[in-house]
């Protein structure tokens, strides 16, 4: 699986949106990427040459094969199709931006969910030529289903190939107007219908000649504008101890440190901090970042904190702010999407991993599954295969901070890991 290069976005203050690319297969999500790519230097000259060469090629002579530039694996280019998780970077004057191009196909809708889990934004594209008559596809359902679950707010619908279609407005209406009645019924309040040609070009950096009735900005503008999510209030600090440091124990000088990555919120030091589920307190004496003593550190650190006093803190143990009461819970309510190709055994415990935390779960209610076509909720199913989306209620051997994933993704994610293959079985965010 590919990583973020996070040190590519510490290293400049310049505003980043993160955002993913998503749609059915062949709706042009890698080349949309591409031409992007290309639009904003991002493409050196030896990469275009090395894809006009490629034997993978599938376009004219004239026209580079743009889906290359993110379609790495040898199976991508065979078969013309996005299996992993691709991230890509590239920067306008305005704003850096960080892509992930996620996979079409329903056998890799699990790593879809991967690249969506941290994006600001989501443009979903459709292909015109297939959605036509304004029939849109499985995928698109699903996608938008998932982009909503995961609570990204800005969506903008690339409605690609128009160029297949003649340019005709009235098919750009007729499909946006059928992503609005599919907006309405996933809970989708806005979004942005942008006509496009990602492989001429046209309403990608600059507006078409071809569409003199789309008055909006193109894609890579609206792209600039969309204004990235506030930082969390201070008070909302979230760390999962991933490690206790422990050296020098037969020392009078003894260190005991506590070592995770800061996800919401701010700590300095001084700061009472409490320990979860044991909800012991505590106050910070020294900041470590980087191996630099520092005086507070933000989301997205990795930190190393030392206590003034000597608690019973492990691996999987959340601190927050003394001054917060944080709901504990071993019975939870969820959304959940299945992803493992071994359908849900209702008798069966599975791992449940919160943050850094591991513990037993056992799904004791189904309580309804939605169906991709309809979006309608279908309750009575005694299991969940692959690609379901449930809401479902689940008990723990253990309590755990039960926040809502729409206001606490840190705390609000889970995965579920069936502890017999190690497989994750299922994504959930918190209700």
């Amino acid at each position: 699986m590919n990583t973020v290069n996070e040190s590519w976005v510490n290293a400049n203050t310049t505003d980043v949106l993160r955002f993913i690319t998503a749609g059915s297969v062949d709706d042009g999500k890698s080349t949309l990427i591409g031409r992007l790519l290309l639009d904003t230097r991002g493409v050196f000259a030896d990469q275009l040459t090395a894809i006009n060469k490629s034997k993978y090629r599938r376009t004219t002579a004239s026209e580079p094969d743009l889906a290359l530039l993110t379609d790495g694996l040898e199976a991508e280019r065979e078969q013309g199709i996005t299996i992993d998780i691709a991230y890509r970077y590239f920067a306008t004057p305005k704003r850096k931006f960080i892509v992930a191009d996620a996979p079409g196909h329903e056998q890799y809708t699990r790593n879809m969910i991967t690249g969506a889990s941290t994006a600001q934004a989501a443009i979903i594209l459709i292909d015109a030529s297939k959605a036509r008559d304004g029939q849109l596809l499985t995928q698109t359902r699903r996608h938008s289903t998932i982009a909503h679950l995961l609570n990204i707010p800005h969506i903008i619908v690339a409605i690609n190939k128009m160029d297949l279609v003649d340019w005709d407005e009235n098919i750009f209406n007729t499909i946006k107007a059928s992503y609005a009645k599919l907006a309405a019924q996933v809970g989708i309040k806005s979004f942005h219908a942008i006509p496009v040609s990602a492989l001429q070009g046209d309403n990608i950096s600059q507006r078409s000649e071809h569409t003199p009735w789309f008055t909006d900005l193109p894609l890579l503008q609206r792209l600039e504008q969309l204004p990235t999510e506030a930082p969390a209030p201070q008070s909302e600090a979230r760390l999962f101890v991933q490690w206790v440091i422990r050296h020098d124990g037969h020392s009078a000088q003894a260190f005991r440190g506590y070592a995770g990555q800061l996800q919401r919120g701010t700590l300095s030091i001084g700061d009472s901090v409490r320990v979860w589920p044991s909800q012991t307190t505590a106050r910070i004496t020294s900041l470590l970042r980087s191996g630099q003593a520092v005086n507070s550190v933000q989301a997205g650190d990795a930190v190393t904190l030392t206590l003034d006093k000597e608690l019973d803190i492990s691996r999987g143990d959340l601190l927050s702010l003394a001054t917060e009461a944080l709901p504990l819970s071993r019975t939870l309510e969820a959304d959940l999407c299945w992803l493992d190709t071994t359908a849900l055994n209702p008798a069966r415990h599975y791992l449940l991993k919160q943050g850094t935390r591991l513990t037993q779960a056992k799904l004791t209610a189904i309580h309804h599954v939605r169906d991709i076509e309809t979006l309608e909720p279908i309750s009575g199913s005694q299991s969940l295969h692959m690609n379901d989306l449930a809401a479902i209620s689940l008990t723990v051997r253990d309590p755990l901070v039960n926040e809502a994933y729409q206001t606490q993704p840190a705390t609000g994610a889970f995965i579920l890991i069936d502890p017999a293959t190690h497989q994750t079985a299922a994504a959930g965010m918190l209700r």
